[in-house]
């Protein structure tokens, strides 16, 4: 860990404050445990920064295990519980409820720094795992060491380490930690990456992480290069966040996928949401449509809206009714449905359909007054509100949550919650297969 070390010692200037989230797990107890050891001869003020997210029975037992910690070593602890969620996908409404918390912590403490317990591991399967689902070049950086908040720096100085020398380095040095026995189960999409493609990845070789970390520099470098070529450019096309379309046409398509990208960025405060090559795609498609006015919702509650020439991505602020088409694809409450050719998958998040009794084409629509389905299996047919209930769903998201009907409005799938009576199993004759994927790649 001496290279961390060094790396605190020139990054973080003395006498400031510095939040640091910590979890309780290996990664962030490491990381308060080398921040501590610098403490007295910087003068520097550490605040330890825990969220209980009541998923687990843990939970408390992991909280009171960092607080006991913090006041053994004189460190100011600051405690968040998230007790509601108001979004269908907990993995992204956690991340934001996280970044808010700390954000006010920033602000209290008049804090320069927040350091996170991200490592070597989490970087190459942050990167894999964009690849496959397919990005764009900011995406495919991963998350950087060090980015400038103006305000505050987001450091990460584990980036460098793999979570084996981590955990090596907690045994020799008798630091005590919490395990999340979540991180064991294949259901997330990260855990499947981190058991099965980093192993064989590190068998070839390992010290991998620092082909990726290296990967990662020259892909920011790149970025940062095109974004200062591009400024120019939007000042021109883009004015009060408002994009000129007749102005936009006239550019290369490359430098058009730019220019969208920058138009996200700077509507969302910090790096939280990843845009992906289908975002950008839809983007497109809704700027060379034919209809003067017309809208698209995309993930975090954002909406992209064409009206005549002009074209704006905003946060939307109200649940409205929605109804839209599904092809091939369609992103939708912070997750998506998606046409594939092939799965072996059985869960609620997969239905396979013989489109020859349905009326296509599809749709995907948020719940009405009265709904009812007839669920796989069972006689007869269930109201989808009382399914939601069953189900636990939140009651703010009940009114927006994604049901996919047939063109006369037969209910066919709740994704990822009940499947209709026109499922079918893997051996029987159907010509259409749809997964719904929430995103769940942060840390």
């Amino acid at each position: 860990m001496e290279e961390v070390k060094k790396y605190l010692n020139k990054a973080i200037v003395d006498n400031n404050t510095v939040i640091i989230a910590c979890s309780g797990g290996p990664d962030s107890m490491c990381l308060l445990e080398l921040v501590l050891e610098q403490k007295e001869a910087k003068k520097i003020k550490i605040v330890c920064a825990h969220v209980n997210h009541k998923m687990r029975a843990e939970s408390e037992e992991e909280a009171l295990f960092v607080e006991d910690y913090c006041k053994k070593n004189n460190i100011i602890f600051e405690y968040m519980e998230i007790t509601n969620y108001n979004d269908d996908n907990f993995h992204n409404q956690a991340r934001l409820k996280r970044y808010d918390f700390f954000k006010n912590l920033i602000k209290k403490y008049d804090a320069k720094y927040l350091l996170t317990a991200h490592h070597g591991d989490d970087l190459t399967e942050t990167i894999l795992m964009r690849i496959v689902r397919g990005s764009n070049l900011k995406g495919y950086i991963g998350f950087k060491k060090e980015t400038d908040y103006k305000t505050y720096k987001l450091l990460r100085p584990l980036i460098t380490e793999t979570k084996e020398k981590i955990i090596n380095y907690n045994k020799e040095h008798d630091i005590l930690y919490v395990t999340d026995v979540s991180n064991e189960k294949d259901k997330y999409t990260r855990n499947r990456y981190r058991h099965v493609v980093l192993p064989f990845l590190k068998s070839e070789e390992k010290d991998v992480h620092k082909k990726f970390l290296k990967f990662n520099e020259e892909l920011t470098k790149l970025d940062e290069f095109l974004t200062n070529y591009m400024s120019n450019i939007l000042t021109t096309i883009v004015k009060n966040d408002t994009l000129d379309i007749s102005l936009f046409q006239s550019q290369e398509d490359f430098i058009k996928r730019k220019i969208l990208e920058k138009m996200i960025e700077k509507v969302q405060e910090d790096d939280l949401f990843v845009i992906e090559d289908k975002h950008i795609d839809l983007m497109l498609n809704l700027i060379n449509s034919e209809k003067a006015n017309c809208k698209i919702e995309l993930p975090n509650n954002f909406i992209a809206e064409k009206s005549y020439n002009n074209f704006k991505i905003t946060k939307n602020k109200t649940l409205e009714d929605y109804c839209l088409l599904l092809e091939d694809f369609v992103s939708i409450n912070n997750g998506n449905i998606s046409n594939i050719n092939n799965s072996t998958e059985t869960s609620n998040y997969v239905i396979r359909i013989n489109s020859k009794e349905l009326t296509l084409p599809l749709y995907v629509r948020n719940r009405k007054d009265g709904d009812k389905i007839e669920v796989k299996n069972m006689n007869g047919s269930k109201k989808i509100k009382d399914i939601f209930i069953d189900s636990k769903i939140p009651l703010s998201q009940r009114s927006i949550y994604p049901i996919v009907v047939d063109s006369n409005n037969v209910i066919v799938w709740i994704p990822g919650i009940k499947k209709s009576k026109f499922d079918k199993e893997i051996t029987d004759t159907y010509d259409i297969i749809l997964k719904y994927e929430e995103d769940n790649n942060d840390k």
